[in-house]
């Protein structure tokens, strides 16, 4: 069994929109939409899970509906954290031990089915495997005062992505342990590294973006010009009803 967790709960504040980012549209589509139909496009993955704010649960299973296509999902509500939603996630799932767990950024339309199944594969084979690319720009560490202190060997840091893809109980065991410690890590893979255990990382493109500033939105619409992905039929003549939906929503909390 193959689930996929999509934690989009967050509030979008670099994006300045005014509303949740994944509902912002993306060449006519809202980006969570674009996101939910690339994984229901994956022979592997078998459901799917969408994490949101408690607030938002009705009103997305309302839009979700309209879709055809998906695979079989549930939208359950997130935490007040990013880790939180995703522990929110895996609990609202039963499952084996062995069974895998995607956790993929609701605002990252992008991703290959190429990287959804390695990324499967690479977890039913390490435990734990991310997508990521490797380092375009020289990193520097700095200190607080601004200062460069080091510059790490570009040639073996890498830029990590999702999705990122484990085993349910070692994942489930990670969490679980962070919550205790009352640790916040920045991506899941660091909650099951600081347990000792290795994390495989495959190798992404560069297209594999994450939505969220307005600049990332002109790199978007310009992949889709580059690479248009259509939709089928019945979710295009659709789409006008759900982009009003997310509209009278941002009306309505905005005045």
């Amino acid at each position: 069994m193959v689930t996929v967790i999509f934690p989009a709960a967050g509030v979008g504040k670099r994006m300045q929109a005014g509303m949740n980012k994944v509902f912002i549209a993306l060449g006519g589509v809202p980006i969570l939409i674009r996101t939910l139909l690339k994984y229901s496009a994956c022979d592997e993955i078998d459901q799917m899970v969408v994490v949101v704010a408690d607030y938002e649960v009705e009103f997305v299973r309302g839009i979700l509906k309209k879709i055809q296509g998906l695979k079989p999902y549930k939208v359950v509500a997130g935490g007040n954290e990013r880790q939180y939603s995703v522990l929110n996630g895996i609990q609202s799932v039963s499952g084996s031990d062995e069974d895998i767990m995607l956790v993929h950024d609701a605002a990252r339309p992008f991703v290959s089915n190429d990287v959804i199944v390695e990324t499967i594969r690479g977890a039913q084979q390490y435990g734990g495997a991310i997508a990521g690319v490797p380092a375009k720009n020289t990193i520097k560490i700095c200190d607080r005062m601004g200062m460069v202190e080091e510059t790490p060997d570009r040639s073996i840091l890498w830029e990590i992505q999702t999705p990122q893809g484990f085993k349910r109980g070692l994942l489930l065991e990670a969490n679980d342990k962070a919550l205790a410690d009352g640790f916040l890590g920045t991506d899941d893979a660091s909650l099951v590294e600081r347990m000792g255990h290795s994390v495989y990382v495959v190798k992404s493109d560069y297209r594999n973006i994450k939505i969220t500033t307005p600049e990332d939105l002109l790199i978007g619409e310009a992949f889709l010009k580059d690479c248009p992905e259509p939709l089928a039929v019945a979710n295009e003549q659709v789409m006008p009803e759900i982009i009003q939906m997310i509209n009278d929503k941002w009306l309505r909390e905005r005045f």
